[in-house]
């Protein structure tokens, strides 16, 4: 059965959508949760604190395989959404074909540059040596990272994002028994939560890739033999990957800019900074997904020409991301201590469980802000508006980093960190806000653009 939500109710559309879409994320967020917990638990705060000044630089490589899967899946999307199925299975080869090349050349950067990118993170020496094993057994694993993301991209351009969630439950339990096995079992240390990482990443690659195929062969059946690989259609990607890729990335180099400011105040404040952005991590999970449901409702309204269904899916998303942030505001709240308490050991200082806590307050306060500017976000990406969208978020980084990195050398201390994030959801949302009042976003169509 095609799936598409360019008929029917947008709201229930939404949110059939996006409910999947929020398990499938908090599954894949079981893998950093697991090293975190069972590491903090088991081998104790310094350990903790290794393992989550190298996620920061992590990020960098996961926000790459994001770019590249979101550039792909709006053009799959609209191609969807204009019935387009030769092209879009073209289009869908052609990913593969590129991810494949670009994996390659992540592998090489990644080991080329690990050691300088650990130097620049200012982490204790110390802890150091953790940081580094973890970390270029992490870089192993990328083939299984870019490859899981770009289909899983695929699955949502389809509206399909049901299909991942069995697999990223598999590979959630799997990764949590392999944790507690390598670290306790076979005392690994902190490089078996990262082989148990790695292996549980591979095993939701291969299923979600080759169940991909599989769905694609069965439900897309056209006279016409699709192309192994179109050079047009990888231009037409380029041009929302580029920007996405960039904005991603730069992001992920502004974490690990905040990441060293944190680490230039001693490893309580690491260790609670650690546990705080792993529940921030899954507090913001709903609303993330929100806006990229709201990418693919965009991208497949546009490609079938019914620019009014996305105003209308808009206002359905704000009631949706209201209703979510106001949710986690009072969940936190209520339970923010023994939250930051379950990535703790019994030897955990309360500078660490204060400082987490604290951190968590601050930023539940904003969640809003946060929701209404991603879902705006979402609707420019699905448009094929990525360069609006890029400033957005570059302009968010920027002055989130900027503010806190003044604020400390003015003599603030580390809660500034927290307030950071307020400053630059705020600067985000009224830039995208801006874009999105224009309409301009509305005259944006990749497929037509292609086509002409």
């Amino acid at each position: 059965m095609k799936q598409n939500m360019i008929t029917g109710n947008p709201a229930r559309s939404l949110i059939a959508f996006v409910l999947p879409l929020i398990l499938g994320n908090m599954f894949q967020q079981f893998y950093s949760l697991a090293d975190s917990m069972i590491v903090g638990k088991t081998l104790g705060q310094d350990c903790l604190a290794a393992v989550g000044s190298t996620s920061s630089i992590c990020l960098v490589y996961v926000s790459i395989a994001n770019g590249l899967g979101i550039g792909c899946s709006v053009v799959i999307s609209q191609l969807f959404g204009a019935r387009d199925y030769v092209k879009m299975k073209t289009a869908f080869n052609t990913a593969f074909t590129a991810i494949a090349g670009f994996t390659i050349l992540a592998l090489g950067i990644g080991v080329i540059t690990g050691n300088g990118l650990i130097e620049l993170t200012n982490i204790p020496q110390h802890i150091v040596g953790d940081a580094r094993s973890y970390y270029f057994i992490y870089v192993a694993g990328f083939p299984g990272l870019f490859f899981y993301n770009i289909a899983n991209s695929g699955f949502n351009a389809l509206g399909k994002s049901r299909m991942p969630l069995l697999f990223l439950l598999l590979s959630s339990v799997l990764n949590i028994g392999l944790d507690l096995w390598f670290i306790l079992g076979f005392h690994w240390g902190v490089a078996g939560a990262a082989i148990a990482t790695i292996i549980s990443q591979y095993l939701a690659a291969v299923l979600s890739f080759v169940l991909l195929l599989r769905y694609i062969r069965k439900n897309f059946r056209t006279e016409e033999k699709p192309q192994l690989f179109n050079s047009g259609i990888l231009k037409t990607m380029g041009k929302v990957a580029v920007p996405s890729m960039i904005t991603q990335s730069v992001v992920s180099v502004g974490f690990v800019a905040l990441q060293s400011l944190v680490n230039g105040f001693g490893t309580d404040v690491m260790a609670g900074f650690v546990a705080a952005c792993k529940i921030d991590g899954i507090a913001v999970i709903p609303v993330v997904q929100a806006g990229n449901a709201m990418s693919t409702f965009t991208a497949q309204n546009i490609g079938a020409g019914k620019i009014e269904r996305v105003t209308k899916g808009f206002r359905a998303i704000l009631a949706i991301d209201v209703v979510i942030c106001v949710a986690f505001f009072l969940i936190l709240q209520f339970f923010k201590e023994p939250f930051v308490g379950l990535f703790m050991d019994a030897s955990a200082s309360e500078n660490a469980i204060r400082f987490g806590c604290d951190y968590l307050t601050i930023m539940a306060c904003f969640y809003v802000v946060f929701g209404i500017m991603n879902s705006i976000s979402g609707i420019l990406r699905g448009a094929g508006d990525a360069v609006p969208a890029m400033i957005s978020t570059l302009l968010n980084f920027g002055s989130r980093i900027a503010f806190a990195y003044i604020m400390v050398a003015l003599g603030g201390n580390e809660m500034i960190i927290a307030w950071s994030n307020a400053v630059g959801w705020g600067v985000g949302l009224i830039i995208s806000l801006t874009r999105f009042l224009t309409g301009k976003w509305k005259k944006k169509n990749l497929v037509a653009a292609q086509e002409s």
